[in-house]
């Protein structure tokens, strides 16, 4: 099965889930993702997934300086993103158990 089309359908919710967790600048969320088992997430996927998202008004962002290079533009949920992460998270684990009775029935 190809990995990357399961991605792109739950890119944003992945993006949201890691940012949940704690405010991140691009390179930080695609670590994140990757770490969590996303290794074939695409970096250009991640920065165009925030960009849209925070469009979409479900995330905010700041810039902080940094000492090592530019400055960073970091990104954290608000409350639609938050809602967004809730509702969208159901919405993952209604279907994840039904493909998981799925595969039940036929193993």
């Amino acid at each position: 099965m190809d990995v990357s089309q399961l991605l792109k359908g739950v890119l944003d919710l992945a993006v949201l889930a890691v940012l949940d967790k704690e405010d991140g600048y691009g390179y930080d969320v695609v670590r994140r993702l990757r770490l969590a088992g996303l290794d074939g997430v695409g970096d250009a996927s991640v920065y165009g997934t925030l960009r849209r998202l925070y469009n979409q008004g479900a995330l905010t962002s700041y810039v902080v300086p940094s000492d090592e290079g530019p400055h960073r533009k970091y990104y954290g949920l608000n409350d639609a993103g938050r809602r967004r992460l809730a509702e969208s998270g159901a919405t993952w684990r209604g279907f994840a158990a039904t493909m998981t009775d799925l595969l039940g029935a036929n193993a």
